[in-house]
């Protein structure tokens, strides 16, 4: 095994730890490639969010995120990869090696690979309504698994109306004493099996048709306003109304981690990372530029699952190992 730790390049860097990183990292490390993993957050990405996955295969009873998270992590340092906690603030594309310009440091002392992944997921989009970042860790949070403990036996709303808002929901509706879902339209698009068990827990009511406007709080002043009220409005009326509550959480989709990729990378309308098109295309995922891969939810077209993320990050492997062994 080549040393990561040394001033030569690395076979590989991939940058971010969430189930295709990993897997990816998995693979590289077996194979023998000096892997590093950036990472700005835990290992698991969005994965370490969820409170119980329950379609990922072995695992008949479901597994915690976190903790399926942490044994993909253990996994991929047990066979050689470093896993690295920073912050990624540029690649240098001109040539090869690439080089990484990582947060604190120097952008010409960075570390260089001879190939790169991109596998850093997504982050959860806001709504962008009044009091959404006055109150946000206030009593406003994005993950339900994060922050609600801290909300026992309080009222929460959730909004959204996808799988992940159900999860939230159905997570919550455990601590709290009780948990309105608030969708804009009259049905969901979660999957049917979420759905029924949203419909018949009894903590868990439904605002359809509504948007929610505005967060409201303590507005004394201070410097820990909370959470105390929200603003509703009806799609098909306009009327609104205040409604109050002891939570926010929103659950209302991702926007993709691309914003430190340079313009070489190409990205569709959403920002969302395009491979296996153009001169490219002859290795799955890669990239516009030759040497630089992409997978998992970052990815146009992602399926945005586990299992999906873990194939990505095996074909991830198995292009990057015939690109190396093309260019050497």
């Amino acid at each position: 095994m080549a040393n990561t730790q040394s001033h030569s390049p690395h076979d590989l860097i991939i940058i971010g730890a969430g189930p295709a990183g990993l897997t990816c990292a998995i693979y590289a490390g077996r194979g023998g490639l000096a892997t590093l993993v950036v990472e700005s957050m835990l290992p698991g990405g969005q994965l370490a969010l969820n409170h119980l996955i329950e379609n990922y295969p072995g695992f008949p009873e479901g597994i915690p995120g976190p903790q399926l998270a942490q044994l993909m992590a253990q996994q991929a340092a047990r066979f050689g990869a470093r896993i690295e906690t920073t912050t990624v603030e540029s690649l240098d594309l001109s040539q090869r090696p690439f080089r990484i310009h990582l947060g604190g440091g120097d952008a010409e002392s960075g570390p260089r690979a001879r190939s790169l992944l991109i596998a850093t997921g997504c982050s959860p989009r806001k709504l962008g309504v009044p009091g959404e970042e006055r109150f946000y860790g206030r009593g406003l949070s994005y993950c339900a698994t994060c922050d609600g403990p801290l909300f026992a036996g309080k009222r929460l709303l959730v909004v959204g109306g996808g799988n992940a808002a159900l999860h939230e929901a159905l997570f919550l509706a455990s601590l709290a004493s009780k948990v309105i879902v608030v969708h804009r339209r009259d049905q969901l698009r979660a999957d049917p099996v979420l759905q029924q068990r949203a419909f018949a827990n009894n903590k868990i009511e439904f605002r359809w048709s509504h948007l929610l406007t505005e967060v409201l709080g303590d507005q004394a002043e201070g410097p820990l306003p909370k959470v105390s009220a929200v603003r509703l409005r009806r799609v098909d009326t306009g009327q609104e109304t205040e409604l109050p509550v002891d939570g926010v959480f929103i659950s209302v989709g991702t926007t993709p981690q691309t914003q430190f990729l340079p313009p070489q990378i190409a990205r569709d309308q959403r920002g969302f990372i395009i491979t296996d098109s153009g001169p490219a295309a002859e290795l799955p995922l890669q990239t516009s530029v030759p040497g630089v891969f992409a997978a998992g939810d970052v990815r146009a077209g992602s399926y945005r699952q586990v299992a999906s993320a873990v194939g990505d990050g095996a074909q991830a492997y198995r292009s990057i190992r015939d690109f190396l062994e093309h260019i050497s």
